[in-house]
């Protein structure tokens, strides 16, 4: 088999970045000159009044904006064929999600079914949606998921207890309005599991296989390249961004700087991880996040240092750097014992956050780690994506360490 002899780098269409610059909106929109738009967000930011803050400029340029905020952490089958259905009566021009990573995931496949009709289901896995969807969208107000400028789109089967993807270069928003303003009111525990995402979205980025190494034919479509040059650059700026600004982004809220620190890392981290790969801390997280219902970032966080002890022995230059980055003193130590220091720091900072540090802290049994390992194990891409090839026992061994 031939390997990869160049990689590829995708994006959103465009992304405008500053603090509040939502209140031009309706600008940025005019090359697609909307007359309705269909807003998916949720009940807390409509309370907030942050669905208020996007609408208004809509409203005042003339265009008429249909609301859903049904949005829910990790969003159900349920609840995206309510969205489908307010959708498919709104008949809109542009599609605008605004929140976390549930609500702008649930934007794109609203977006992906109301294009190409049929089931959201039609389109798990990578390369299904056949062409491009109607304009999306997509204003964060966490500072976490990159999905912004991502390409993939998360449900969760609440009757299999896991998370399904949906993966398709289709799905990146045409644009990305990334106003840290907005995220000023999001709580100190969603910033942190947030904030936690991005940093372990930069890690895997940088630590996965390199391109010219993935065991995929050198042609053949995959939603990820591996590591290269343009997607570590990013990955390297994120991690030095939340090593600096998430543990001051948790504890005072109000304070802009950090805030803006933030958001910027979690869209390089997005650009980073959607190109390079992420690998197996995500494929350990999804079943364990559908069946302990804990939030992405927080099973993100938790499952980190395990990974990266198991993947420590071939990326040791690049946990060395990372350790750097974060903020360690590595001056005069040898690259084995500087990139032990990148765990140490990934510990501390998921300590100062608050994040939990056992798969049992967040209600998971032993007798359910066998489960969790066969079901990641399965997702194939991961694997192959990971800086150190994983069998099955290493995944329960990692598991058993985090238990």
């Amino acid at each position: 088999m031939s390997h990869r002899d160049y990689w590829n780098f995708y994006s959103a269409g465009r992304i405008v970045f500053g603090s509040g610059i939502v209140r031009r909106l309706a600008q940025f929109l005019e090359p697609w000159k909307p007359k309705r738009i269909l807003l998916v967000s949720d009940a807390i930011l409509a309370k907030v009044q942050i669905v208020d803050q996007v609408k208004a400029p809509l409203e005042a340029a003339g265009i008429s904006v249909t609301i859903f905020d049904g949005g829910e952490p990790e969003p159900s089958f349920k609840t995206a064929d309510a969205a489908i259905e307010v959708a498919r009566g709104a008949k809109p021009d542009v599609i605008v999600g605004v929140g976390g990573g549930s609500n702008l995931d649930l934007a794109k496949i609203v977006a992906t079914v109301l294009t190409h009709g049929g089931s959201y289901r039609d389109y798990f896995g990578f390369g299904k949606v056949p062409g491009p969807i109607i304009p999306l969208v997509c204003i964060p107000t966490t500072a976490g998921t990159g999905s912004e400028v991502s390409h993939a789109a998360v449900l969760t089967d609440t009757e299999d207890q896991t998370k399904i993807s949906s993966l398709s270069h289709y799905l990146r928003p045409v644009l990305a309005v990334v106003d840290p303003k907005l995220t000023l009111t999001c709580p100190p525990r969603a910033s942190a599991d947030s904030g936690i995402d991005a940093l372990t979205h930069a890690i895997e980025a940088y630590t996965a296989v390199h391109y010219h190494e993935l065991d995929v034919p050198a042609d053949e479509p995959f939603p990820y390249d591996g590591k290269q040059p343009l997607g570590d650059c990013l990955a390297e700026r994120a991690i030095e961004l939340v090593g600096k600004h998430l543990v001051t982004a948790v504890n005072e809220p109000q304070n802009l700087a950090a805030r803006e620190g933030m958001a910027l890392a979690a869209t390089l981290a997005g650009l980073a991880f959607s190109n390079n790969a992420v690998a197996l801390v995500h494929a350990l997280e999804y079943p364990i996040g559908g069946a302990l219902h804990c939030s992405h970032g927080a099973g993100n966080g938790l499952l980190l240092p395990y990974v990266m002890r198991f993947n420590l022995p071939s990326r040791l230059p690049e946990f060395a750097r990372i350790a750097e980055l974060l903020g360690a003193d590595t001056k005069g130590l040898s690259t084995e014992a500087a990139a032990e220091l990148a765990i140490t720091q990934v510990e501390a900072l998921r300590s100062a956050i608050g994040i939990p540090s056992r798969i049992r802290d967040l209600g998971g049994t032993r007798d359910q780690l066998p489960v969790f390992a066969r079901k990641s194990f399965g997702i194939k891409r991961l694997m192959l994506l990971n800086g150190r090839c994983p069998t099955e026992q290493d995944l329960l061994e990692i598991l058993e360490a985090a238990y």
